[in-house]
């Protein structure tokens, strides 16, 4: 497999966090510590337009396709919804004074991931609380969704990931998962699997049908991996990590097939903390702590040979 860097997006002063696509997979938005969120254009390199300033750092951002608003979650405050065309703020909703880690959208219920161990959710049309549920004392870190089995899983730093209903909001399992912090959990998918990853560094494959038993491990990384993402075409899997690599992975096998750090591809040079892959030419965009964005493109088919 070949990788190769397209392109350095620049301009964020701090660290990055977050990461959205919107239905014009070519436009994708960035959020961090800096306060801004900044509008960039796949096929104009290093072009970002600035369309709000959020008062504080921000972790999660989410694109609602119907209503065509990007909410952000600020740290400590809620969601701001932002109406991308005109760059205004549309709405806010203040729920919480804690940080606002996972957004995911699901009919017209919003579910949100916060801080203080809970998850909020929203209804979409009234923008209003619906419903909370406290199913830990520490931070809800991550949010799946599975439409098949109508049910999420959310991984939090008590090192659990918990399973949910999406009828009534039920707790149907709870998994102890890893051994520490779970930073992201992510269904495939077929739905066969749930894949988990955290501050251990391990990515976890736990079988769905089989009632969530561990069907794999794997020593991913060296430090906490931070995201997990699929391709477009659901053949590969990509995780990021603190240790400042991209790993590339079979998704069939999960067999590792690439290795995208700074000494062999002008990788980033601190934490990548978030990955968006996308149909737009199949760029694999990542996040990083030193306040840029890498862009990266697949030059042919899955080798046999790790590189």
């Amino acid at each position: 497999m070949l990788v190769k860097k397209y392109d350095t997006f620049s301009g964020h002063k701090d660290c990055i966090y977050a990461l959205a696509s919107d239905i014009n997979l070519v436009f994708f938005y960035s959020a961090g510590s800096d306060s801004q969120v900044v509008k960039w254009n796949l096929s104009k390199p290093d072009s970002g337009e600035l369309i709000a300033r959020i008062p504080s750092s921000t972790y999660a951002m989410a694109y609602h396709e119907p209503s065509q608003l990007l909410w952000v979650g600020q740290n400590g405050e809620g969601i701001h919804r932002i109406d991308i065309k005109n760059r205004t703020e549309h709405s806010s909703l203040k729920f919480t004074n804690a940080n606002v880690f996972d957004i995911k959208f699901y009919g017209n219920n919003a579910l949100v991931a916060t801080g203080d161990g809970i998850i909020y959710v929203i209804d979409v049309l009234k923008f209003a609380i619906r419903n909370t549920l406290k199913a830990a004392t520490a931070s809800a870190r991550s949010i799946t969704i599975n439409i098949q089995n109508e049910e999420f899983a959310v991984g939090f730093s008590d090192f659990t990931i918990k399973i949910f209903s999406l009828i009534d909001f039920s707790l149907k399992f709870a998994i102890n998962a890893h051994s520490n912090s779970v930073f992201k959990v992510l269904y495939s998918p077929d739905f066969k699997y749930l894949l988990s990853g955290g501050r251990d560094a391990q990515l976890k494959i736990w079988e769905v049908s089989a009632h969530y038993k561990l069907f794999k491990s794997i020593a991913a990384h060296m430090y906490a991996l931070n995201d997990i993402i699929y391709s477009p075409n659901n053949e590969l899997i990509a995780t990021a990590s603190m240790d400042k690599s991209i790993k590339i992975w079979d998704a069939a096998t999960f067999k590792l097939l690439k290795v995208v750090d700074r000494a062999r591809h002008a990788g980033h040079g601190t934490s990548i903390n978030k990955l968006l892959w996308v149909d737009f030419k199949n760029r694999l965009i990542s996040a990083s702590d030193d306040r840029n964005i890498g862009i990266w493109e697949f030059e042919n088919e899955i080798a046999n040979q790790i590189d």
